[in-house]
């Protein structure tokens, strides 16, 4: 689920607001963050599901693969 999750957030970041690939990277790991942690704290909350926070941290690493490869893309291609 990472790493198309990176590759959306970061596609909506530098598309539709227009913000250069550094910042961009910024914006959209802040969002894939809060997205895969809010998704295990609401698991914890509502006590549907299992909250387990590898499983954060790995939608997190591989979010920032799906980032890492939209931003060198947006760099090549100037």
């Amino acid at each position: 689920m990472g790493i198309p999750l990176g590759f959306v957030l970061q596609a909506v970041v530098v598309f539709f607001f227009s913000f250069p690939a550094g910042i961009a990277s910024l914006v959209a790991f802040g969002g894939l963050v809060a997205v895969c942690y809010g998704f295990e704290l609401l698991s914890l909350v509502s006590g549907k599901g299992h909250y387990d926070l590898m499983d954060a941290i790995a939608g997190i690493a591989g979010g920032s693969i799906g980032i890492a490869l939209i931003w060198m893309v947006s760099l090549i291609n100037g």
